[in-house]
């Protein structure tokens, strides 16, 4: 009589521990490449360790051996070619009761095996059985993988903590967001695995995409360009700028897990609507999922360059005000990710390995599709230019210089300055740990800003792009003989004036009368301006050596209005000198308004699988009734799905609200509950509470 295979024991909970997958589930065998599990079958009779006993694994559509999407492998062992990949292996346990036919097999999935769901069966006594399926991710444990990371707190950072907080604001005003990743939500198995199995890639060539999926490399450039819907099965459309009405505000979302399931839902249709920091925002998801070390990083003053110049070009009217003219931009803030891996493909050793910069945001195409990276952050600060994948781009956004120029009413553009200082600042990551604190990172991008290695690194880049055009060469300026400067005394309160001193210093031997023009627009992030709010002009004269100080006030009741679907004020300044009007001297500020907080009190102690209450409240601090009120809280391990507290109607002036919230968790641990608070008057306030979930 054959040997049949009773009964097969998959060890979910202690394999999944083993492997750090337990907190997506515990119900199906979730393991990492290049480290063993556990396997039982019970037979029909008893075994000889030396009796045959193949297991066979097969990923994709068309597993074959050559691929490295199949792998035949135990006693016999099989005779393999030199050109198989991805060799499997197991040993049997010798503590096994093998007389009893308890077969007990130490299983392990090769480093370089293709992440991705596996079909696995047995056979004993040349009859094939069926066993189940099993998901092989990324190992940043296992020294071998290409995305080992050796620290355990950075693992436990950008691999394993679901929640975080992405930098947004101005460089003048930086303010933290929060955001729930949730990559170890259980339904997240199968989004992410269908992202990757529905990329333009596959639907090509499924075999060849596969086989493919063994490289971080290649999976995370996939990944980039799946997560914005711009020519392929995406997760996210993007928009900038209004109406969002057949879709979701980009500002409302909290975090990704929502999106997923919606693009998930709707068969893998973009979900409307995404921006920078939320297209980053689900790709830390996904890469986090797959077991790609991974965070979010935003960058201060980032530049948009179109045409590997890595020179920007900035507009502005005889008025001082910017300019819609010109593809090139810079953005308060632009926010892409990180993923650590090595880097073989670029040279031999480990000059480009670590930190890899990946951006989801749909701005120019990479090999003719909307992705980004990945681009080595060692190449970017060595101006390496060059190498791949869109080291150029990248390099721009951190250190373009920037040429601004006055439009003439005839359409003629005049130089005004270059500057070479202002893009890329306070390039930032939320730092390792169950904290809020801010990573400033900019070292790793840039030289110091001005110096004499961060100009000589800029020319290098400029020489490995072979820009022939002489933009932003090393020309010296004559030093300007009228400097002006903002300086904004404390930040301002939405609902308060906006109050700043506007300094002038006459450089000059001689007087000079200036006739400045200040003007204010409220802005899109995107250096996009989509509003004149403010207007004022006035005559100065500066005696040589002499500093003015002129103080301007916005009122509330001249900006606010505008401002509910904008994210800051840029305030600029325009100085020609009445007796040469082609001498003009331009500065501007970025002001970002501080929202009133949303608090969140948790009241007691929260337990795993108990009801938890907790308190949210808002005061208005306007003079006037806010309407349309609505409240939405998440937290990964905490709510199921997003808890909204329906629409609110109205909040009087100077009155606090104050709603009552309950919850049973399901995970334990430190986690964070996020209040979205949105209003007529305000779009999308958060407020967030660390809570530590007992069990």
């Amino acid at each position: 009589m054959a040997t049949r295979i009773k009964n097969v024991d998959f060890h979910c909970q202690s394999n999944n521990t083993a492997h750090h997958t337990d907190e997506i589930t515990t119900k199906q065998l979730i393991v990492r490449r290049g480290q063993s599990f556990v396997l039982t079958l019970e037979l029909t009779r008893p075994f000889n360790a030396y009796d045959p006993l193949t297991l066979t694994v097969e990923t994709g559509p068309s597993p074959s051996e050559r691929c490295g999407t199949r792998s035949e492998f135990g006693n016999p062992s099989p005779m393999y070619t030199s050109d198989v990949k991805a060799i499997w292996k197991y040993k049997i346990d010798q503590h096994a009761n093998l007389q009893r036919g308890i077969v007990t097999l130490c299983v392990t999935p090769p480093v370089d095996a293709p992440v991705g769901k596996y079909s696995l069966s047995a056979t004993v006594d040349c009859e094939s059985n069926t066993l189940g399926t099993l998901v092989v991710l990324f190992n940043p444990w296992c020294s071998d993988d290409w995305v080992y990371l050796p620290d355990e707190r950075e693992r436990q950072e950008y691999v394993m903590n679901e929640d975080g907080y992405i930098w947004k604001g101005t460089s003048d005003g930086i303010c933290s967001s929060p955001w729930i990743f949730g990559q170890f939500e259980e339904d997240m198995v199968d989004i992410c695995l269908k992202m990757l199995d529905v990329n333009p890639k596959y639907l090509r060539d499924p075999a060849a995409d596969v086989s493919a999926r063994c490289n971080p490399i290649y999976v995370s450039r996939v990944v980039s360009a799946m997560i914005n819907s711009n020519g392929d099965h995406g997760v996210l459309e993007g928009r900038w700028n209004e109406p969002y009405s057949d879709g979701i505000p980009p500002t409302h979302w909290n975090g990704s897990v929502k999106i997923l399931r919606i693009w998930y839902g709707s068969y893998c249709k973009g979900v409307k609507y995404g921006q920078c920091w939320v297209f980053a925002g689900v790709m830390c998801t996904v890469m986090r999922f797959l077991g790609i070390p991974c965070r979010v990083v935003t960058n201060f003053q980032s530049a948009h360059d179109t045409n590997n110049s890595l020179t920007i070009d900035e507009f502005y009217d005889e008025h001082g005000l910017t300019s819609k003219t010109g593809a090139d931009s810079v953005w308060n803030f632009h926010v892409w990710v990180e993923g650590w891996m090595k880097r073989p493909d670029l040279m031999k050793g480990d000059s480009y390995d670590g930190w890899q910069v990946l951006d989801p945001t749909p701005q120019e195409k990479s090999e003719g599709v909307f992705c980004c990276g990945p681009a080595p952050v060692k190449a970017i600060c060595q101006g390496e230019a060059n190498l791949k994948y869109d080291v150029p781009f990248v390099f721009a956004e951190v250190n373009a210089d920037i040429v601004r120029w006055m439009m003439g009413r005839n359409g003629k553009k005049r130089k005004m300055h270059s500057d070479t200082r202002t893009v890329g600042k306070y390039i930032s990551t939320k730092a390792v740990g169950y904290t809020n604190a801010r990573n400033d990172i900019t070292d790793s991008y840039k030289p110091r800003e001005g110096s004499a290695n961060e100009r000589a690194v800029f020319r290098r880049a400029l020489n490995r792009v072979n820009s022939g055009d002489g933009q932003g060469d090393e020309s010296r300026e004559e030093p300007l003989k009228v400097e002006m400067k903002f300086k904004q005394e404390h930040k301002t309160q939405s609902g308060e004036d906006i109050h700043l001193k506007l300094k002038l210093s006459n450089k000059d031997s001689t007087y000079r009368i200036m006739s400045i023009r200040v003007n204010a627009q409220a802005m899109n992030y995107n250096g996009t301006p989509v509003h004149n709010m403010y207007s004022t002009i006035q005559e100065k004269m500066l005696q040589s050596g002499q500093d003015e100080i002129l103080p301007i006030q916005i009122p509330f009741s001249v900006y606010g209005k505008y401002m509910r679907g904008c994210d800051s004020v840029k305030v600029s300044a325009v100085a020609t000198d009445s007796k040469q009007d082609d001498d003009i001297y331009e500065t501007e500020i970025d002001i970002v308004l501080v929202c009133p907080p949303v608090t969140i009190e948790v009241l007691g102690e929260a337990r795993l699988y108990r009801e938890m209450n907790m308190v949210v409240k808002f005061k208005n601090p306007l003079n006037e009734t806010l309407r349309n009120c609505s409240l939405t809280i998440c937290g990964s391990g905490l709510f199921k799905d997003d808890c909204v507290k329906g629409t609110l109607t109205e909040l009087e002036p100077k009155k606090t609200m104050q709603i009552a919230i309950s919850t049973f968790p399901y995970k334990a641990g430190q986690k964070t509950v996020v209040a979205d608070f949105d209003c007529s008057a305000f779009r999308d306030i958060t407020g967030t509470c660390l809570v530590d979930v007992k069990v």
